[in-house]
């Protein structure tokens, strides 16, 4: 209680609210997560993310400093990202494309890490990707990850943000790491027009259209160069073989 001072509310995640406090023993800043542990599902999900942070000491996923029980609250410090989410970013100001590149090169970096230590993050989106003002770019907010074992490959449960998820998901069918790099093909269009394909559409036509394989594309893609179409596109870049299991999206869905 006396180690960290609180100094100001800077958003919420999946799980819990998140503060920037000073680390009194070190004078540094870090972010706090206090998650109030009610329920054996939400408390499962929150020590996953302990799990996953622990072991991930990669350069693109946010770190773990420190975590404490307090009363019936768990309390996760984190490294304090100071440049805000991906999500800030975009409402605020247009990236060029030699920066939507490096905070792709580093989210991908961070998903291959993810995927050849056989875990899926499924909720991969702006607000789950931090920046700080030294150029790093970093994935947070673990709460809906899932390890997988070689026999079980596969999740079949409908977790993540509707505007975000790939078909498979949406329809509650089996689905592996592909569904994060269709995740982050949404964030690359994201980036290019500073919003989520379908974003006007009600939650559940939203839904409609995803899990029909409905064509999201670049709504004005003649200003960009071909090698962002092709990224957007998820033409020569980020092709993804549809699951076997799965109804086969366009090849441009990203």
């Amino acid at each position: 209680m006396t180690k960290y001072i609180e100094l100001e509310n800077i958003g919420s995640g999946t799980f819990g609210e998140v503060c920037r406090a000073l680390d009194t023993a070190t004078g540094g800043e870090v972010a706090m997560r206090k998650i109030n542990l009610q329920g054996p599902r939400k408390k499962g999900l929150n020590f996953n993310e302990l799990m996953v942070m622990r072991m991930s000491r990669n350069p693109n996923l946010v770190h773990c400093v420190d975590s404490y029980l307090v009363d019936k609250q768990f309390w996760l410090v984190m490294e304090y990202m100071d440049g805000g989410t991906l999500s800030d970013v975009i409402s605020k100001t247009y990236l060029s494309e030699d920066e939507m590149a490096a905070i792709s090169r580093e989210c991908l970096q961070g998903l291959d890490f993810l995927h050849s230590n056989h875990v899926i993050h499924r909720d991969v989106k702006s607000r789950n990707i931090l920046l700080r003002t030294d150029g790093s770019v970093k994935l947070a907010d673990f709460g809906l990850f899932v390890p997988l074992t070689p026999e079980q490959s596969r999740q079949s449960s409908v977790t993540g943000t509707p505007g975000w998820m790939a078909p498979e998901v949406v329809k509650g069918q089996p689905c592996g790491p592909k569904a994060d790099i269709w995740s982050f093909g949404i964030v690359g269009i994201e980036m290019v027009e500073g919003e989520v394909p379908y974003w006007i559409e009600t939650p559940v036509s939203h839904q409609l259209l995803i899990a029909t394989g409905e064509r999201q594309k670049l709504q004005q893609p003649e200003p960009l160069s071909p090698w962002l179409r092709d990224l957007a596109a998820l033409g020569k870049i980020l092709a993804i073989p549809p699951l076997p299991s799965c109804h086969s999206p366009p090849r441009s869905s990203c």
